[in-house]
């Protein structure tokens, strides 16, 4: 296996309702962390786009977006139709044959330009749940009901961790949501979709984010101190909510197991949780003790949730830390489909 590093790292700071194309939204990102590492164009030999058509309402929408990438020089590229972290999955991938030594992985996300809540639920098993349209927050809010019901979760630890996001977003210049709120403030609000209150929930925005991920000498090369991928799996449940418990996450723990998390100790991990109780038993399934490990420290999916962004902002906040000297050895989690159906788990370290 070829040692892999994300070396650098830019995002758009979170809107809502903006009137940006694709093209408007990636190009400065991808400006910005190309002139960040210091790498010509043409020392690029792979780029990977993660978004959905689905939000744009147009077929083969990504295709445009390759106008950001630019004409000259001809490129090798590749699209995702899902977060940007599975595109920096398959990114790794063709670094791993020995195709390219640099990868440029990018994704954006206009969450806020229609009902992302009534888009996301085409996601879901096509003949018994999604002709009913039940929506992503009412599927996740029968999920949290399971979880309250069998002891899982409690409605105060779920007020605790959108209380501690949303105070650790003050110092995260890509959040949208951010501020000091007590539990008990927030306990007593009113519910949106029962059990779960409006800072129970991700934040829709718009969003767009890229990472540079390069192999061996090239990585020394371009980072002071590169943020070595040691261990990356992707596993995926069931889509039939029935078949599965809900109250757990089987895949995350698979592919937590198989990226080695437990084989260290973990100093932040960015778990990429759009509702509050997905975070509790995700920290469970991956193995995270909350009082070892700094959970989220830039806020997380719920101060700022761009749809096929918010997976690779969780992966590009980890490698950050690591770069900044915060952190040794760091979790990085994408999580696709209702309920914690596909998890991705990335364990990096520092040098």
């Amino acid at each position: 296996m070829r040692d892999v590093a994300i070396v650098g790292t830019a995002q758009r700071p979170s809107q809502v309702e903006t009137n940006l194309t694709s093209v408007e939204l990636i190009l400065p990102v991808i400006d910005e962390v190309i002139t960040k590492v210091g790498i010509d164009r043409s020392e690029i030999g792979f780029w990977c786009h993660g978004s959905c058509d689905y939000m744009s309402g147009q077929p083969f929408s990504f295709v445009a977006a390759v106008d950001a990438i630019g004409a000259w020089p001809p490129i090798v590229e590749s699209h995702v139709e899902a977060d940007g972290a599975l595109a920096l999955y398959e990114a790794w991938v063709k670094i791993q044959t020995g195709e390219c030594d640099i990868a440029v992985v990018f994704s954006n996300g206009k969450t806020t330009s229609g009902p992302i809540d009534r888009i996301l639920t085409l996601q879901a098993d096509p003949y018994t749940v999604a002709p009913l349209w039940p929506g992503f927050d009412a599927m996740s809010a029968l999920q949290a009901q399971a979880c309250l019901d069998s002891g899982v979760v409690t409605e105060r630890a779920m007020a605790e961790v959108a209380s501690r996001s949303l105070a650790d977003a003050k110092t995260n210049a890509i959040a949208y949501a951010k501020g000091d709120h007590s539990v008990d403030e927030l306990l007593a609000r009113p519910y949106t979709v029962a059990p779960l209150r409006a800072h129970d929930c991700g934040l829709p925005v718009d969003g767009a984010n890229a990472v540079v991920l390069a192999a061996g000498d090239a990585a020394r090369r371009l980072a002071k101190r590169p943020a070595w991928i040691r261990g990356i799996d992707h596993r995926i449940d069931t889509q039939r909510l029935g078949a599965r418990d809900l109250t757990e996450s089987n895949s995350a723990r698979v592919a937590a197991q198989h990226a080695g998390v437990g084989r260290d100790k973990v100093d932040v991990a960015e778990l990429h949780a759009p509702y509050t109780h997905q975070e509790l038993l995700l920290r469970s399934a991956v193995g995270l003790d909350a009082n070892k490990t700094r959970i989220n420290p830039s806020g997380g999916a719920l101060v700022a949730n761009p749809a096929m962004a918010a997976g690779l902002a969780r992966f590009a906040e980890a490698a950050e830390a690591i770069f900044a000297g915060g952190a040794d050895r760091a979790v990085a989690h994408c999580t696709s489909g209702p309920c914690l159906q596909q998890n991705l788990v990335c364990v990096m370290e520092g040098e």
